[in-house]
């Protein structure tokens, strides 16, 4: 019995592999102007599909809007996964494009932030919630000479992951796997002035810093912050949003650097910089709440958390 799901679970993990490489092929051959309906088509597909996540995606919108309710929560939950696929889709249909097709609609608002810290030459922390189509940012700035490593949760099953790393590489990203051993991959980038993107609005472990977000409290990872304290890099909180620019437009809206100075023990201090960058995070969410790509448990309140 036991040989027998393993094969289930193989055929199953090839499955999914196949599913995202088809995508995939599917999406580089479509032209831009196609984009938004293949979205669209998407979007409604995975929200008749997946009723838990379609709930998640109401907890979360309800908390950013309170006011939510009835059919205006339903039509938020589908922009929602409509903006879900649309990160796949452009982000599948990135490799293929030049330079100039990727920089036409794209805004980047606050890029004085970012070479303000470059210059400063102590590397640079970009702090983001799972917001729009942070990859389309990313490769803008690979295009425009800047160095990035980027900290990503490792998916299941491996291929999958790799397949991803992959993707991310040929838009001239450095990906390292979340967990223990990001560390000295992400010292070793910032000594070298590379920018180190950090997904900031979801602590995997569980163990991270207690914040109140949204009104309610839960964890954030401590590595932003902690990062900041011990290398002297600036920690920028950043936003990415999906625009009505034409197919393929993006605004990209870079923060303030935090105040990173020490005034008390390193947990203090770290606990004060977590708090400070989740009113950021929760900023820059509120600009487009049906672009908030968190499909999972995130409050202790949520189901499965």
């Amino acid at each position: 019995m036991a040989e027998r799901k393993s094969l289930r679970q193989r055929l199953s993990e090839r499955t999914t592999v196949g599913t995202y490489k088809a995508g995939s092929l599917v999406a580089r051959t479509l032209p831009m102007v196609a984009g938004p309906l293949a979205s669209a088509s998407l979007g409604l597909t995975t929200n008749l599909l997946n009723p838990d996540k379609r709930r998640m995606l109401e907890r979360h919108l309800r908390r950013v809007n309170p006011e939510l309710r009835g059919n205006e929560l339903r039509w938020a939950v589908q922009r929602a996964f409509d903006s879900y696929a649309r990160y796949y889709v452009e982000s599948f249909k990135l490799p293929n494009l030049s330079a100039k097709t990727v920089a036409r609609s794209f805004v980047l608002e606050g890029f004085e932030h970012v070479e303000a810290s470059y210059a400063a030459g102590n590397g640079t922390i970009f702090a983001l919630p799972h917001m729009g189509g942070w990859e389309w940012a990313g490769r803008w700035m690979t295009d425009h000479g800047y160095r990035m490593t980027v900290v990503v949760e490792e998916l299941k099953p491996p291929e999958l992951f790799q397949w991803f790393v992959d993707l991310r590489q040929e838009l001239g990203m450095t990906v390292v796997p979340a967990g223990p051993l990001a560390g000295p991959a992400v010292l070793k980038a910032l000594r070298a002035n590379e920018i180190v993107c950090l997904l900031s609005d979801r602590d995997l472990e569980r163990n991270g810093v207690p914040v109140s977000f949204f009104g309610e409290t839960t964890t954030l990872p401590a590595g932003p912050a902690t990062l900041a304290l011990r290398t002297k890099a600036p920690l920028l909180p950043v936003g990415v949003y999906f625009t009505d620019d034409g197919p393929g437009g993006h605004r990209a809206v870079v923060r303030p650097p935090l105040d990173v100075t020490r005034q008390g023990t390193l947990r203090e201090d770290v606990a004060r910089i977590t708090q400070n960058l989740a009113d950021e995070l929760e900023a820059l969410i509120r600009r487009a709440p049906e672009q908030w790509h968190l499909l999972q448990p995130n409050w202790p309140s949520d189901p499965g958390y």
